[in-house]
């Protein structure tokens, strides 16, 4: 393959720096664009020259400012667009900045491809498996595959975690959401990435640009910012262990999720810079479902904590039930895909967790952010 320069929107972040290293490792040289977000990188992160220094080249810049945009695109390739906010629950309370950040970059990524002059033949696109909302379900009483309902706050208030039918109002079993599941999305963090989705392959197909949108699940590994509490419940849960803090689970614990290790999300970004095709929405999860309560317990034992884990029945309006992927549009796109699995990438993830500092766990901050908002 032709050797390309890369931008990478959010280069700085854990993604995005394990994308860097297989694609360099590839011979393409890369350009980050990233604000340095204290949320994620801590305040100090804008003041350390060596930082950043894994880019070929480094801008400190907003999607949100076109001069940032046009000053990153000149003579690029390709863009992998991975900035974002992407706290569900933050989401559902700053409403204007997740909007303003995931659709008003995209939309200025795109005005600009659509016109000025640019090398630009490719953009992949983070999305992400919040856009199902509920995902995939099969109903017992044979309405087949649907998707239910988001979960109002009455039913949450009442504990009424399990999905109905839409259909028949009965019991319905959740499955592997694949990429022709519709689109139902249950937070606002959700709701821009679908709108992101819509207009990059929207405008993609009009500018002759090929585009493909990733839809992420629970991406974690090495780099992951320990210190955010608005999102990464592995790296939350593991900030909370390693100080032996008591850990809390909403609903049930009975809720489920698909960890994917960052290492093979990021082998599936590089993969995508070979794809073929016009447009691509593809699935990129473990494929498995994992408890949140089963992750707690994995979790304790890995970190050796005394941490007690309490079933809370606290809830975030917006979370979903279930969901995992399935992961077949991907094999069959890359027949040798395997995903590691979740005990072998915590091993990974733990060994560097454990050489990082210690931060202030501030998951009771981002809770009560929630509860005063009646959320």
């Amino acid at each position: 393959m032709k050797k390309q320069k890369i931008l990478i929107t959010g280069g700085a972040g854990f993604i995005g720096r394990h994308l860097t290293a297989y694609l360099q490792k590839s011979g393409h040289w890369v350009r980050w664009l990233d604000n340095l977000d204290p949320q994620v990188h801590g305040p100090k992160a804008i003041h350390n020259t060596a930082y950043c220094q894994q880019a070929d080249e480094m801008l400190l810049g907003d999607v949100r400012e076109r001069k940032d945009w046009q000053r990153a695109l000149q003579g690029m390739n390709t863009v992998f667009h991975l900035a974002a906010q992407t706290g569900t629950g933050q989401s559902m309370y700053q409403v204007a900045r997740y909007t303003n950040v995931n659709v008003g970059g995209t939309a200025l990524l795109w005005e600009i491809l659509a016109n000025e002059s640019t090398k630009v033949k490719k953009v992949i696109v983070a999305s992400s498996r919040s856009i199902y909302g509920e995902g995939a379900y099969t109903c017992f009483a044979g309405c087949g595959l649907v998707v239910p309902e988001s979960r109002s706050k009455l039913e949450l208030q009442k504990k009424q975690w399990r999905l109905m039918c839409p259909k028949c109002n009965g019991a319905v079993q959740a499955i592997a959401t694949p990429e022709t599941c519709p689109p139902q999305p249950a937070s606002l963090y959700a709701c821009t990435k679908l709108a992101q989705e819509q207009m990059s392959l929207a405008m993609g197909k009009a500018l002759n640009i090929s585009t493909v949108v990733l839809r992420f699940q629970n991406v974690y590994g090495a780099g992951q910012s320990m210190r955010n509490p608005y999102t990464g419940i592995i790296s939350i849960f593991s900030n909370q262990m390693r100080q032996n803090l008591p850990i809390n689970i909403y609903e049930d614990g009975e809720e489920s999720r698909d960890f994917v290790f960052v290492e093979d999300v990021a082998k599936v970004c590089a993969w995508a810079l070979k794809l073929d095709s016009p447009t691509a929405i593809l699935n990129v999860g473990s494929g498995q479902a994992t408890k949140v309560i089963e992750l707690a317990q994995i979790l304790k034992v890995c970190w050796h904590s005394t941490s007690q884990i309490t079933i809370s029945g606290d809830f975030r309006v917006g979370d979903i039930r279930h969901n995992w992927a399935d992961t077949s549009q991907l094999q069959k796109a890359w027949p040798t895909w395997t995903a590691t699995s979740l005990n072998k990438g915590l091993v990974k993830y733990i060994r560097w967790a454990k050489m990082q500092p210690v931060f202030a766990d501030h998951s009771n901050k981002a809770m009560n952010e929630l509860k005063t908002r009646n959320l």
